[in-house]
């Protein structure tokens, strides 16, 4: 990221109560530092989450927690076949090396709860910035697996009417939406950008509804945006 990027991030996280800062000085981190992970310019899938936890601030990475391990371990099993999995938390690490990887809110919140809508708002324009310039996807698209109703939601933050409806008409297919796609033209200044949401159940293993089917529906979901 360069330094203006990180700049502008940590500016805004002085002025943001709630970031978990007990948890980044038993880590050794500065509670300041976004935990961002980014990925190639052109690739195929961005990762989009809520925000980060311990596990994340301990190695200042992002998705390598318990829930973001799923997610990692579905990425090796599509690269190195189906029953395989990674050896180690390198080989998880590194299964994501093709993906691009974002955050809503790229700091780890107090009791792990759900950042508000204010503050999600207030690091909007930065995440946006690097969705839209950082990363172009392919063939003009831009693919997002949406991780969990925060992630989703997201892309109706500043958006036209029409894309907050399309989004709510959306989520309320139940479960068939772990199945589906939804294509928006996702305002930015005088731009649309056309970004294809894949959502997905959030990982975590709280969420006792979803957890155990989280690999099957992530395993469903890359084989078919990966292979068509």
């Amino acid at each position: 990221m360069p330094p203006a990027q990180r700049t502008a991030f940590r500016q805004l996280a002085g002025h943001t109560a709630g970031i978990d800062r007990d948890a980044y000085a038993a880590c050794g981190r500065d509670w300041r530092d976004p935990i961002i992970g980014l990925g190639p310019h052109d690739a195929r899938l961005c990762i989009f989450g809520r925000d980060p936890g311990r596990t994340e601030v301990e190695h200042a990475l992002p998705f390598v927690g318990k829930g973001g391990q799923l997610v990692r371990a579905a990425l090796y099993r599509q690269q190195h076949g189906a029953g395989t999995a990674p050896p180690d938390f390198a080989a998880s690490v590194a299964a994501g090396h093709d993906v691009f990887w974002l955050n809503t809110v790229p700091y780890k919140p107090l009791g792990n709860r759900a950042w508000s809508m204010a503050v999600k708002r207030r690091f909007h324009p930065l995440v946006v910035d690097l969705l839209l310039h950082a990363w172009h996807g392919q063939r003009g698209e831009r693919t997002v697996i949406a991780l969990g109703r925060e992630a989703f939601f997201w892309f109706g933050i500043a958006q036209p009417a029409e894309v907050g409806a399309a989004l709510d008409a959306f989520w309320a297919q139940g479960d068939a939406r772990y199945r589906r796609t939804l294509r928006i033209d996702y305002r930015a200044g005088d731009k649309a950008h056309t970004v294809m949401l894949a959502p997905l159940p959030h990982p975590s293993p709280a969420n006792a509804v979803w957890f155990a089917r989280f690999a099957g529906l992530m395993d469903e979901r890359l084989r078919l945006l990966l292979n068509s």
